[in-house]
């Protein structure tokens, strides 16, 4: 029921007689309400539903702007009414409603959309658009008004609202070839000639700001297209299509044969003896006898359903692919390049809307894949090939993961841009090998450098391995794991040709040391996760995680820090619930001392326990031992906390890299697409074969199919009527179970193994004989007499010292140097010299991480409030707690606490670069000149005297001379304007040019600053050295009558006298003497000028700088080359 205003508005519009509209005086200002009316319309959106249903746009509007166009400001307005009333109806309600209710509504607002779509399907509503659209273009850019390019804009949003509108699957059920609403849509366009101005809009120079709304229309113009039917269109068939059509028919005439063979063997040939038959109630036959009729099917939960594939494609009329086909080829010649070089720097600049990547690699894939059956031609498509075009897509495939992974709730429309940037990946490469083909060598030799591009760089081999292994069938439907299964096949294919032409090939390796920001970005998404969870895990999960390893013979006692590591890896993979899992499983095989949590830790606790794990430092057996190479005299670099990233190059083995793919991961995917068989192209079956093919023959890993499941596959194609049309898929099914069944012979556990997935070790423990995959370390190596007395007699030597580790000990006074720890240990177990190898088991830092209990956060808190004030807060704290823990577990506990807000409030306080800062307080009070009287100073000065004139020879000899007089010059200046402005804040030095700049970088001018009592920059925020405020004007004009350079040698050019001379100690003497008295005179000077009273109490903040600076107020930034960086929490604790 319309709304009685909403309806007395509709009436004033106008109305239809027969084929003429007749508008009402008051239409403007009807329309214009009907505008507001929108605007203010609640989440049912019933002012769209009633106008809708009213049939506004179909009766009123179109009618005005086709027979009354004239009248400008009432078309303007009709065109912002329909845009608004034909806007998706996702964009009204933000998502599609979970609720029923909303639900309605918006399948409600749908349909009328789907009525608009119809009635918009008219040549003359587009040629009056048309008409005004060319005009408006006609117009230059002086000549145009902002109100035309809103009305260009919004005839582009119209012509886009009316083609994004979906198909209504109740009542287009046409067929191939038939003509839909989309169809007739599209005609509509094509024959007003709106077709023509957007490639005019695509191509000129002029009209660069509407690219995203053509590229929005095109796509759209093209969404039930393909590439290769708009190719054949008009064309004979090709033999490819020819023998695609014959295989599918003869696939169907041999399931038929196979059905009439099966009927003819039901039926029995012979007459029967007896007279009659027994038939049991509601049994058939023995043969169609099973006990699964009758059971409930077991449902499968939400969650866990395989994703759903999106619409099926279909085959338009042939006059709407003919023009479409002929849009194609004048888009490709004249627009493409153009329209997405300024559509690709719109995205770099974040110029567009959320989400407008998408369109860039829909028209990515779909004209490139066009070009490339059409001729292929590779300067039509040159601005999208190149490297920078992969690492656009990798950049967006890799954060379309990231966002599944972050929400959840919508991972399948991530799912689906993904799959988006997968697709133009495999077209970029298909591009590259069609390049491969051409007859031109300026083509061919570009396609080599593509392909030395991506070959060499890490992050365009493996992101293939990647999604393999990251495919999750609940988010991502089969379509997609086709595409990437064809791709996989591809680039693996590219890479082979590609090595094969070379004896060594050179490709990048890089390492990659996980950093802070990328800890709490993983942390971030794991906890996340968890809780979204609310912390349950599934049962199929629970039952495969197992802390440790029954077999080996690492006793299970000493297996926990391996376990810790596990926990540590699953979660720097970003696999939460196995981390939770495998931490509750330790938990239960290891309850002693709540190394894993206590028994009834709650699920917060458990996650703050996992960010400790996540954080902490945990001994790894391979890891290497890094080397550090100090200088002498270089600064003091400490634990870096940024992300560290190792680039070397090393040789390319293409069976290694096949190797990175025999996972049980990368085969899953492999096999769930191979169910699917019967529904598979050719194609993709032949590349599910290849790539089984090379891990089983290539590689000799055909036991990683050794699995029931697979054989369940293999009995079905097998068995399967068309089995003829699937031969290479037959031929590698008995290929695998004729190996099983050798391997059987030899291992009766097999058939056992058939109900696991196996990874290498397993694969090659069932094939070469269990045991084999340890390590050459852990197999009993025999004890020469010899070597056992040599053991036992530095075994009793050492076991009553008092050295940490009596094995480390042992283990370099041995003859032998090829024995391992655990050989000594297992020997000394046997000879008995040892209980138990326990007594000697090695300390491991890092695993007994346990949560904060009250006592220990109270013993922190006391301890930070004791060292607040000290240099070094962090070394302090650590030193004194009793709970050893490590730095970066203290510093996350104080923030965490709120103790401090952030990590550099923790940093230590340095008073020089490379020495070590003293802890006594008067030291520390006279390096600064706090606290210290006129007369202290100057007594501490003139007891530098000595070493300051040998800076001030060694600085002079240096050449800078004309630093050491600006740095008079400041102490001068700042002690003038401290005498008249009275007590002042920390005047910096700034130097502004090149030459103090250099002195300010030199340790040796640096030293002769700090005997002087200056200050260096406190921390990162500080980039110049300071004047402390507590150094008097006397003080001051002391330390620069110490920095009066010493007399230049007489001009008959003689040598200075030796070093250790009695004439340079006489001279010395001298000069110490003169510097002395010249001091006592500044200091008295001092004191007889006093303050002014009348001034100001004012506080002015001067800033010493160069002579040839403008001015001394300015506020000046540090040059960029002396920025220092912060100075880290290091690990050592010496620094007092």
């Amino acid at each position: 029921m319309m709304n009685c205003e909403l309806l007395a508005t509709c009436s004033a519009l106008g109305y239809l007689e027969g084929e003429t509209y007749h508008k009402e005086v008051d239409c403007l200002e009807s329309v214009k309400d009907l505008i507001r009316y929108l605007r203010h319309e609640d989440d049912t959106r019933d002012i769209r539903q009633q106008l809708g249903a009213g049939h506004i746009l179909q009766n009123d509007l179109l009618p005005i702007i086709t027979q009354h166009g004239g009248d400008k400001l009432l078309f303007d307005a009709c065109i912002r009414l329909m845009v608004n009333l034909t806007q998706p109806a996702l964009l009204c309600f933000g998502k599609i409603p979970d609720d029923p209710a909303f639900r309605h509504h918006f399948l409600q607002v749908t349909s009328y959309l789907q009525a608009y779509k119809e009635a918009f399907a008219n040549e003359k509503v587009f040629g009056v658009l048309s008409e005004t659209l060319y005009n408006l273009l006609q117009l230059d850019w002086e000549q145009r008004q902002e109100e035309d390019n809103l009305l260009i804009e919004r005839i582009l949003l119209l012509v886009r609202n009316v083609l994004h509108v979906p198909a209504d699957p109740y009542e287009e059920k046409n067929v191939d070839d038939d003509a839909s609403i989309h169809d007739k849509l599209l005609w509509a366009v094509h024959m007003s000639g709106i077709d023509d101005l957007v490639k005019f809009l695509a191509s000129a120079q002029s009209e660069q700001q509407w690219c995203m709304h053509v590229l929005e229309v095109v796509s759209l113009m093209f969404r039930d297209q393909t590439p290769e039917a708009l190719v054949s269109a008009g064309h004979a068939r090709s033999a490819q299509e020819k023998n695609r059509d014959l295989h599918e028919l003869e696939v169907l005439r041999q399931k038929e044969q196979a059905e009439k063979r099966s009927r003819t063997l039901q039926r029995g040939t012979r007459h029967s003896r007896f007279g009659g038959s027994y038939v049991i109630a509601g049994l058939k036959s023995f043969k169609n006898y099973t006990h699964d009729s009758g059971k409930a099917v077991r449902r499968v939960p939400k969650r866990n359903r395989q994703a759903r594939e999106c619409e099926d494609k279909r085959r338009s009329a042939l006059n709407v692919r003919l023009f479409l086909r002929e849009f194609c080829v004048d888009f490709l010649e004249n627009c493409y390049n153009h329209l997405m070089y300024l559509v690709k720097e719109g995205l770099i600049r974040e110029q567009a809307q959320q989400h407008d990547e998408t369109y860039y690699l829909w028209a990515l894939n779909f004209f490139m894949a066009f070009n490339r059956g059409n001729g292929f031609r590779a300067d039509l498509v040159s601005e999208t090939m190149s490297i920078r075009a992969f690492h656009f897509i990798e950049r967006n495939i890799t954060n379309y993961y990231e966002m599944i992974l972050t929400e959840r709730k919508e991972a399948k429309s991530w799912s689906r841009r993904m799959h988006l940037a997968l697709k133009a990946y495999q077209e970029l490469l298909l591009t590259v090998n069609e390049m491969d083909r051409s007859r031109d060598d300026t083509i061919r030799q570009s396609s080599n450098v593509i392909k030395s591009n991506i070959f060499y760089l890490m992050e365009y081999r493996e992101i293939f391995l990647t999604l393999l292994r990251k495919f999750d069938e609940t988010n991502q439907p089969q379509t997609f794991l086709k595409d990437l299964v064809e791709s996989t096949h591809l680039f693996l294919r590219m890479l082979e040709r590609f090595c094969k032409g070379r004896n060594n090939l050179v490709v990048q390796k890089s390492t990659v040391e996980t950093s802070p920001e990328v800890l709490e970005e993983t942390w971030k998404i794991v906890s996340g996760e968890l809780r979204a969870s609310s912390f349950q895990l599934s049962g199929s999960l629970v039952e495969t995680l197992v802390p440790f390893d029954a077999a080996s013979e690492i006793p299970l006692e000493e297996q926990r820090g391996e376990a810790m590591v596990r926990v540590q890896d699953a979660l720097l993979a970003r696999l939460g619930p196995e981390a939770l899992g495998l931490l509750r499983a330790a938990r239960e095989v290891w309850p002693e001392g709540d190394v894993f949590g206590s028994s009834d830790v709650e699920p917060e606790e458990e996650l703050e326990l996992l960010k400790q794990i996540l954080h902490a430092t945990l001994p790894r057996s391979a890891a290497p031992e890094p080397t550090a190479e100090e200088e002498e005299d270089g600064p003091e670099y400490e634990e870096e906390e940024l992300e560290s990233v190792q680039v070397s190059e090393t040789d390319f083995n293409f069976l290694d890299f096949i190797k990175r793919f025999a996972n049980p991961g990368v085969v899953r995917p492999y096999l769930l697409l191979l169910k699917t068989y019967s529904h598979n192209s050719p194609h993709t079956n032949h590349c599910i074969a290849r790539m089984l093919h090379r891990l089983a023959v290539d590689l000799k890993m055909d036991a990683l199919l050794y699995q029931l499941s697979v054989f369940s596959i293999f009995n079905r194609i097998l068995s399967d009527p068309a089995a003829a049309a699937y031969k290479e898929l037959g031929t590698f099914g008995k290929f695998v179970v004729n190996r099983f069944l050798e391997v059987a012979q030899r291992n009766d556990k097999s058939y056992i193994e058939l109900l696991f997935w196996k990874n290498v070790g397993a694969v090659r423990e069932m094939t070469e004989g269990y045991g084999t995959t340890r390590d050459d370390s852990k197999k009993k190596v025999a004890w020469t007499e010899e070597e056992e007395e040599e053991l036992r007699a530095l075994y009793m030597e050492h076991c009553d010292s008092e050295v940490p580790d009596v094995v480390e000990t042992l283990l370099p006074l041995l003859s032998s140097s090829t024995r391992t720890r655990r050989q000594v240990v297992v020997q000394l177990v046997h000879m008995g010299l040892v209980n138990s190898a326990k007594l000697l088991k090695k300390r491991k830092i890092g695993t007994s991480i346990v949560l904060w209990t009250e006592q220990q956060e109270e013993e922190l808190q006391m301890l930070y409030e004791e060292f607040r004030d000290s240099d070094d807060v962090l070394g302090n704290i650590l030193k004194k707690s009793t709970a050893k823990r490590s730095r970066a577990r203290v510093v996350d506990k104080l923030i965490s606490m709120g103790l401090v807000s952030e990590r550099r409030q923790l940093y230590k306080k340095r008073s020089s670069s490379g020495a070590p800062r003293k802890s006594s307080g008067k030291s520390s009070r006279k390096s600064s000149g706090k606290d210290m009287t006129e007369e202290e100073f100057l007594s501490d000065l003139t007891a530098k005297m000595p070493i300051v004139g040998t800076m001030l020879c060694a600085l002079q000899q240096e050449g800078l001379s004309g630093p050491l007089l600006w740095l008079q010059n400041c102490l001068n200046k700042t002690a003038d304007t401290r005498e008249e402005d009275g007590p002042s804040q920390p005047v910096p030095l700034a130097p502004f040019t090149e030459e103090n700049e250099d002195a300010m970088e030199k340790r040796s001018f640096q030293k002769l600053l700090r005997k002087l009592g200056l200050r260096a920059p406190a921390n990162e925020q500080e980039s110049f050295w300071r004047i402390p405020e507590k150094l008097s004007p006397a003080q001051l004009r002391a330390a620069a009558v110490a920095l009066t350079p010493r007399e230049e040698l007489p001009a008959g050019g003689e040598e200075p006298p030796a070093p250790g001379s009695p004439n340079q100690e006489h001279q010395d003497e001298v000069s110490i003497h003169e510097q002395r008295s010249e001091a006592l005179r500044a200091l008295m000077h001092a004191r007889k000028r006093k303050p002014r009273s009348d001034e100001p109490n004012e506080v002015i903040r001067p800033t010493a700088v160069d002579n040839d600076g403008d001015s001394d107020s300015e506020t000046v930034s540090a040059p960029a080359k002396r920025r220092r960086q912060a100075a880290l929490i290091d690990d050592d604790d010496d620094d007092d």
